[in-house]
């Protein structure tokens, strides 16, 4: 009998994020750093933001500035991924959105198309607050 080192055996379940964007992107694409970011000054993106709530996704969609429209992916990890420190600790005690980022490539493995958005009224009160913030110097993401 031969001896084998003890590998776990692969699983057929893979822990999926969702990632809010408008870029249009297809199933087996690559999410990666460094192309510009569709948050904040435009700046190339350090990270890569994910959330393992719908929710979460959803406003990523509503806020980012394309034009293009919201989309919600799928999404498996590639490497570590990391609290988000734009929403956790700072604005929330622990992580309830769930909220990640990490420097990693993330492959998109599928495409949410149906789902439900905020309210034009919330959307527009969340830019507002946004801005406000940018008035006082303040990013939505910090890198």
């Amino acid at each position: 009998m031969e001896n084998k080192p003890n590998v776990p055996a692969q699983s057929p379940f893979y822990q999926t994020y969702f990632h809010g964007t408008k870029a249009d992107l297809k199933i087996g694409d690559f999410i990666e750093t460094d192309i510009s970011s569709n948050y904040g000054q435009n700046n190339k993106a350090k990270y890569i933001y994910l959330t393992a709530t719908l929710d979460a996704a959803i406003w990523g969609a509503e806020l980012a500035l394309s034009e293009g429209r919201e989309r919600i992916y799928l999404v498996e990890q590639t490497g570590e991924i990391e609290d988000d420190p734009n929403l956790t600790d700072k604005k929330f005690s622990g992580n309830p959105t769930k909220s990640y980022r990490s420097k990693y490539p993330f492959k998109i493995v599928g495409e949410v198309t149906i789902w439900q958005g905020h309210s034009a009224e919330q959307v527009q009160a969340m830019k507002d607050r946004l801005a406000k913030l940018a008035e006082q110097g303040v990013e939505a993401i910090e890198d």
